[in-house]
Formats: C-alpha cells, sequence, structure tokens
C-alpha cells in the first residue's frame, strides 16, 4: 500500500514518562504504517528542556508559528521532588505555559464521546468544549495578609507621575487582600479565538461572566467580547448557522447541567479551570479529553488534556505491565493530521484522521479497552488490554 503523502511539516513535541512511551508505540503501530510521516521533531522531554536551558521550548513554539500546526506530547511541570529526580540547573516553567505566550493561543478541551461510557448528567448527548482564557486574574495575582487595622488601596500611577486610587477595604482588624489584573489585548486574542474555532468547528459559541456584581473588570470581558463580534463575526456566525450567546456564569453553569452539549463555552480563567475538570470527569475519563492550543493567528496546537502518567511510568520501568489509556493522544495526532490536510487541501490525510478516530472508538465499543475505561464502562464483560496490545487492537481495525 502506498502510504499518504505530506506536502508540509507537522512540528512534532515529544515528551514525558509514560506518554513518551505511548507517542512511540502511536507512530510505529498507527502513523508510520499508512503515512509517509513529516515533522519538525523538537524533545521538549525534561532532560533535554534543561540540557537547552529550555530554549527547545521556546524553538518549538516558533516552529509552530512557521508551520502552523503542531501536535505536543504530555509534558512535566517540575516541583521540588523533580528537580532533584532530574538534577535540574532550575525550576523550569511548564512548557505549555511558555508556548501559550509565545503563541498568544486560548485552549480548547473536549471530551471524547463513546457509547458505554456515559455520562454523569444523563441528558448530556454531545461533546462541551470548554475554551479557557488562560492569562491573568487570581493566576498573576498579587496578595497580601493585613496584619491588623488599616486601609487598603488600588492605586494606579500614569506614565506622566498622576495618582488614581480607589478604596479596597477599611480594615478594623486582621484580613487579606487580593490584587489582579487582565489586559485588553489578551482578552480581544481571546475573544478571536473562540469566535475562530466556533466557525472552525461549527459550534454555538456561550460566553459567561458576573458582570452585574463586576462592573469594571468583569463587564470588560464582555464588551470586548460584544464589540468583536458585531464588528468582526456577526454575519459569519449567521452564514454558518450558529449562535454567539452572553449569560452570566451561574445562570451558564445553570443552562450547562440541563443541555445536550454539542457547544463551546468560553470561560474566564478561573472558570475554565474549575469548569474544565467538571466537564471531563462527568463525561467519564480526563483520559478521553482532546485539547488544542488556538491562536487568533491560524496557529494549532494539539495534545492530551492529561499528564505524563508518572504511576504507570514507574512500573513500567521495572517491568511490570501497564494498562494506559492512549486515546486522549492518538486524537491529539489525529487532530493536527486533520488540520495539516486542510491546510493543504490533502483530502487523503484528512480522511486517515477520521478513519483513526474511527477505529479507536469502535475498539473500545467493541469491548477492547484500557483498565480505567473497563472500570467506568456499561459495556458487559470488558476485556482488558495493556497499554500496547490496546494499540494493536486499534491497528488492526484501522
Amino acid at each position: 500500500m502506498e502510504k499518504i503523502k505530506m506536502a508540509t511539516p507537522i512540528v512534532e513535541m515529544d515528551g514525558d514518562e509514560m506518554t513518551r512511551i505511548l507517542w512511540k508505540m502511536i507512530k510505529e503501530h498507527l502513523l508510520e504504517p499508512f503515512i509517509d510521516l513529516n515533522t519538525e521533531y523538537y524533545d521538549l522531554g525534561l532532560e533535554h528542556r534543561n540540557e537547552t536551558d529550555d530554549q527547545v521550548t521556546i524553538d518549538s513554539a516558533n516552529a509552530t508559528k512557521k508551520y502552523k500546526v503542531a501536535v505536543k506530547c504530555a509534558t512535566i511541570t517540575p516541583n521540588a521532588a523533580r528537580m532533584d529526580e532530574y538534577d535540574l540547573k532550575e525550576m523550569w516553567k511548564s512548557p505549555n505555559g511558555t508556548i501559550r505566550a509565545i503563541l498568544d493561543g486560548t485552549v480548547f478541551r473536549a471530551p471524547i464521546v463513546v457509547k458505554g461510557i456515559e455520562p454523569c448528567v444523563k441528558n448530556w448527548k454531545k461533546p462541551i468544549t470548554i475554551a479557557r482564557h488562560a492569562y491573568g486574574d487570581v493566576y498573576k495575582g498579587s496578595e497580601m495578609k493585613i496584619p491588623g487595622a488599616g486601609k487598603v488601596e488600588l492605586v494606579y500611577t500614569a506614565e506622566d507621575g498622576s495618582k488614581t486610587k480607589e478604596l479596597v477595604h477599611t480594615f478594623d482588624g486582621p484580613g487579606i487582600v487580593q490584587g489582579m489584573h487582565n489586559i485588553n489585548q489578551s482578552i480581544e486574542s481571546f475573544a478571536r479565538s473562540c469566535f475562530n474555532y466556533a466557525l472552525d468547528t461549527k459550534q454555538d459559541l456561550w460566553f459567561a461572566t458576573k458582570d452585574t456584581i463586576s462592573k469594571k473588570y468583569d463587564h470588560t470581558f464582555k464588551d470586548i467580547f460584544q464589540e468583536i463580534y458585531d464588528a468582526e463575526y456577526d454575519e459569519k456566525f449567521k452564514a454558518a448557522g450558529i449562535e454567539y450567546f452572553y449569560t452570566l456564569i451561574d445562570d451558564a453553569v445553570a443552562r450547562v447541567m440541563k443541555s445536550e452539549g454539542g457547544y463551546i463555552w468560553a470561560c474566564k480563567n478561573y472558570d475554565g479551570d474549575v469548569m474544565s475538570d467538571m466537564v471531563s470527569s462527568a463525561f467519564g475519563s480526563l483520559a478521553m479529553m482532546t485539547s488544542v492550543l488556538v491562536s487568533p493567528d491560524g496557529y494549532y496546537e494539539y495534545e492530551a488534556a492529561h499528564g505524563t502518567v508518572q504511576r504507570h511510568y514507574y512500573k513500567h520501568l521495572k517491568g511490570e505491565e501497564t494498562s494506559t489509556n492512549s486515546v486522549a493522544t492518538i486524537f491529539a495526532w489525529t487532530g493536527a493530521l486533520r488540520k495539516r490536510g486542510e491546510l493543504d487541501g490533502n483530502q487523503e490525510l484528512m480522511e486517515f484522521a477520521d478513519r483513526l478516530e474511527k477505529a479507536t472508538i469502535d475498539t473500545i465499543e467493541s469491548g477492547e479497552m484500557t483498565k480505567d475505561l473497563a472500570l467506568i464502562t456499561t459495556i458487559e464483560n470488558p476485556t482488558v488490554l495493556n497499554s500496547e496490545d490496546f494499540i494493536k487492537a486499534i491497528a488492526k481495525r484501522l
């Protein structure tokens, strides 16, 4: 069989631990037999990031700007324990955070829906995609413990030296205070990424804040979204037959629980952090959650929503058998291949991505799955496969 050709490379970002092992298996069994795989390879494993002083992460993000499509394996964000384990020069930042900042992107996370893995919310029939604004708010906040009575103020000092003050609170005893910020440019990029992705996927877009309480901070998010929608996207959305819908965050939560799904839910940073975990858990498993970083400039980086599966990796190193779910990592590859095909007008590549996804879902729905899914499936007497045999079962169907 002649292999499918690729005119333009995909940026390939290798990763860490058990997902790195799965990455190699996926390429060997599911991709290389069928595609003349054309990638520009970057090793984002923690050891190599340490050797290059994390320059490899920056290089991989810049390569994504050049080629527009990347696929990323899960990577370690080091803590104190990892500093010792890997003998690191310093506690390197999250590669995802570095890449996200360079590409100015928004992360979209969606569950992979499979018969036999039923959502906890019984009326959810279609995926709910969470779009998280991954900049600012409490994640870049400044905090202070207030030791006793006194006054806390917000002070803005303009470049000309003039000051504007806003009273936060007059304390009559100990307490706490927090300051947080965002910037219009980041909110505008977030809005455009959400509108573009909604058009890409032909899904309605919801956005929610608490503008009735936060009349300046949250209201600015609401206003920027509405201004950009009215000026740039209203006609495009109507032509595509999709809707942009704004509501309050508490109303959105209530509506989501009663909905059938099938839309994108754009959230501010903290809301997106919390709601993406709620949605992934309620749909069944974080290992069945796709993640794509979308830049308003048209860059796409696909990955699994989960981490490096450290516990399974240590078992693997001891020579013990693992049953690690590779579905989200497979779908990272199919997402990147489909987008590459779409940008290059390569119908064969797009169709291959569709077939690989169908083969993966059919394998699970036939009762062959990894242990994590076997524990939650409604399919009777499932066959539990180890990490490699599950991938081989998909290859057989493919």
